[in-house]
């Protein structure tokens, strides 16, 4: 459950920062349109959060399956391939909300860096609390 968290949390603040710094990568709301399930928005924050968590479940759950499927592409390209899966990610959350739009694949590369970072500086926050915890 945890480790869920820490997904959509890298999720959230990488659509968010590839808001801002990338450009070609836009998230806008769409009056009268932006709605999911049902629930109707009203403001471009719910709609990050929405975006951002629907990656990190994304990336909790479909991730791990593609990475065993692509074992063997991962392995003849020394783990590029994986760059690649992380991109495709983020394109299919691209392709299911119309308020997401990532303008060509230089920003989708882009934006894969930022949110492949803050998953690696995540990953190494949470391997260091676990470690403090165990020793102590």
């Amino acid at each position: 459950m945890n480790r869920l968290f820490w997904h959509i949390v890298v999720g959230i603040l990488g659509v968010f920062l590839g808001t801002r710094f990338v450009p070609g990568v836009n998230l806008e709301f769409i009056p009268g349109q932006s709605s999911f399930l049902g629930f109707v928005f009203a403001a471009e924050w719910q709609i990050l959060v929405l975006v951002g968590g629907v990656l990190g479940v994304v990336n909790f759950f479909i991730k791990p399956i593609l990475k065993i499927v692509t074992l063997p592409l991962r392995v003849l390209t020394f783990g590029l391939f994986g760059l690649v899966i992380n991109m495709l990610m983020i394109w299919l959350v691209d392709i299911f909300f119309l308020e997401f739009t990532i303008q060509g694949v230089v920003p989708l590369f882009w934006l894969t860096l930022v949110v492949w970072a803050l998953s690696f500086l995540f990953g190494l926050y949470s391997s260091h609390r676990r470690t403090t915890m165990v020793e102590e």
